[in-house]
């Protein structure tokens, strides 16, 4: 019964805010003649009608596809660089006036330049995903890999854990929270850089489809294509989440047990 109790009270946490927003939207626009502010009670009803199976297939899928092997390259890029720099105290200082001024270029400057390398197919959208989210892993990991504790590096020396075993079971580990950390940060960054890049030379995904609906002024579409855009966000956030509490099940096992020696 207690834990009932307890899931219906994490449930209401959860959703309590969201319900109070909608219902705040909801009544605060009902009597709203503003044309570009339709009301919510207009912008569900043609929810439905928009969003068929078609558009979904047409506009949404390919946005996915371009976010996840955008997402993909950056973790497994800024991953696999971080630690190569992060490991080396001569890399770290060769490349950190590089990195410094890579990252402080906006990336949707990139975009027309990227347009006249890769053309105005999907190569450049994946390109401006990756530009941008590569940097809070590449970051993060460099971070994780330098601040390792140098007991268990003096450790692994001296039992001679080298080679992939060394970078597998102590380098990854033990800088993994600071890498999710950067994963999270690269999750939204890429969303809203897969947006930018659709806004651009495409033929179709979410952003496209929302321009079309603002420039055909087909408002209340336009306003159903954001929502589409922010319950996509959170599943995807919910996703990452789960995949963070296995990445990290052994970080949380130890956070948990400090928490009860207290």
């Amino acid at each position: 019964m207690s834990q009932t109790v307890a899931v219906l009270k994490r449930v209401g946490l959860i959703l309590g805010l969201p319900a109070v927003l909608v219902a705040t939207w909801w009544f605060t626009s009902a009597d709203s003649q503003e044309f570009y502010q339709p009301p919510l009670s207009k912008i569900v009803e043609v929810f439905p009608k928009t969003w068929t199976s078609q558009r979904i297939v047409d506009d949404v899928v390919p946005s996915l596809g371009r976010f996840v092997v955008g997402f993909l390259l950056a973790v497994a890029t800024g991953i696999a660089v971080g630690v190569a720099i992060g490991s080396n105290r001569a890399l770290r200082a060769f490349f950190e006036p590089v990195l410094e001024f890579l990252r402080a270029i906006p990336p949707p400057v990139l975009v027309p330049i990227l347009i006249l390398v890769a053309g105005i197919g999907n190569d450049q959208k994946v390109l401006v995903i990756v530009s941008g989210a590569i940097w809070p892993v590449l970051l993060n990991t460099i971070e994780g890999v330098r601040s390792v504790d140098p007991v268990l590096v003096d450790t692994c020396r001296s039992y001679r854990v080298r080679g992939a075993l060394r970078l597998r079971m102590f380098v990854l580990r033990a800088a993994s929270p600071q890498i999710m950390t950067g994963v999270r940060q690269a999750q939204q960054i890429a969303l809203i850089l897969m947006v930018i890049s659709e806004l651009v030379a495409a033929e179709n995904g979410l952003g496209y489809s929302i321009v079309q609906f603002q420039r055909g002024f087909q408002i209340p579409e336009m306003w159903s294509g954001v929502i589409v855009l922010g319950v996509i966000g959170v599943l995807l956030a919910l996703l990452l989440r789960l995949v963070e509490r296995r990445v990290l099940v052994w970080y949380h096992g130890v956070r948990a047990a400090e928490r009860s020696q207290r």
